[in-house]
């Protein structure tokens, strides 16, 4: 049974702080010989701030104003992006992307986002850096997982939205990629 043949739109990677978006888009773009964008890291170049830094000054709405320009002015072909964990939340940012690219939901359990996000293995960032994550400032470790629940019940309607949902409970950041590659049914087109 033959692969389908690789699209050349954008490849959008969705889902919760923690799912791994970050690492997956750039092992996906490596093998896809696409460039990498990262809207959090875009979000940042161009206002000259930190995140928390625009949470602190300007507050949710502040920050989900920038990353709605950022949605606007990404690529719509032959490339692999990372979406902030709230990007999809708006139908608005929803309609952009939709014009965009083929979105993917990363999915994991509130358990795994949280190991992942105060440095554990697998395929979230791990980065550990409580201050670098606002919805999860000042919270200890059970209250930070409470709080990953919460935001996947609130978010679970906007992230089905996408064609296409990889589970990363358990799987590497390489396994993630094969199974992205498999949903889409490029395994022979990277």
């Amino acid at each position: 049974m033959g692969s389908a043949r690789r699209s050349d739109r954008s490849l959008l990677l969705t889902g919760p702080m923690g799912a791994g978006k970050t690492r997956v888009g750039r092992l996906l773009a490596r093998r896809l010989d696409w460039p990498f964008v990262d809207t959090d890291e875009r979000i940042e170049a161009v206002s000259g701030m930190r995140i928390p830094e625009i949470f602190a000054r300007e507050g949710e709405a502040g920050f989900r104003s920038r990353e709605r320009r950022v949605l606007s002015g990404l690529p719509e072909r032959d490339s692999v992006v990372a979406l902030g964990g709230g990007a999809v939340v708006s139908p608005e940012n929803r309609e952009i992307l939709r014009g965009k690219g083929t979105l993917v939901w990363l999915d994991a359990s509130a358990a795994t986002l949280a190991a992942r996000l105060s440095g554990g293995n697998g395929a979230g960032s791990g980065s550990g850096a409580e201050d670098d994550r606002p919805l999860l400032a000042g919270l200890d470790p059970p209250a930070r997982e409470a709080r990953l629940e919460q935001i996947r019940v609130e978010r679970r309607a906007a992230y089905s939205e996408a064609p296409y949902r990889v589970a990363t409970d358990g799987r590497s950041a390489e396994q993630v990629c094969d199974a992205v590659l498999s949903a889409l049914g490029w395994e022979d087109a990277a």
